[in-house]
Formats: structure tokens, C-alpha cells, sequence
């Protein structure tokens, strides 16, 4: 009977034994390429986009602010807890405060 890999005299496995291993690193490469692009991206998939932030919310609008160099830090710390004392988690989108 003939074998792939003869381990007998003047035989061996001959180089393509190198391919079994190159496959499954492929095979391992291609799975966990999938699970980091669906299931480990926290709770959400491509398919289901996170909860969405209201462009004109107070706490949005200041973020900007900020951003943007209108306001200093203290003044942007300051005028962050009034808003999340008044508006609570609603306005923040779950973060309690943090942008």
C-alpha cells in the first residue's frame, strides 16, 4: 500500500508536511480574524449599532464647546456636574457624565 509519507528507506515526508501546519495556522488566523470583528467587540456586532447620541443634548453641546477650545477645563468641569446633577444619566446616554 502506497502512503502519503513513507518513513521507510529512501522515503520521508518530504517538504508538504510543512503545509499541514500552514493550514492551520490559516484556519486560526481566519477564526480568531472573526470573532475580534463580531463577537469580542463588546456587546454589539457590526450588525447592531450602539444607542444613539442626541447631537443637540446639553452635555453633547459642551463636549463640543470643549473641544472646540471655547471653554477651559474648570469651566467645562463645572458646567458638567450642574448638567448631570440636573439632567441625571438621561442626557449622558448611560455614561454618568463621561464623554
Amino acid at each position: 500500500m502506497e502512503t502519503l509519507a513513507q518513513f521507510g528507506p529512501g522515503g520521508g515526508p518530504g517538504p508538504w508536511i510543512l503545509f499541514v501546519p500552514l493550514v492551520w495556522a490559516a484556519v486560526a488566523i481566519g477564526v480568531g480574524t472573526l470573532l475580534r470583528r463580531t463577537v469580542w467587540r463588546g456587546r454589539r456586532g457590526p450588525w447592531r449599532p450602539g444607542p444613539a447620541v442626541d447631537e443637540r443634548s446639553p452635555i453633547t453641546v459642551l463636549g463640543r464647546r470643549f473641544a472646540a477650545g471655547e471653554i477651559d477645563e474648570d469651566e467645562y468641569w463645572r458646567r458638567l456636574s450642574v448638567l448631570d446633577a440636573e439632567f441625571g444619566r438621561t442626557a449622558t446616554g448611560g455614561k454618568g457624565g463621561a464623554l
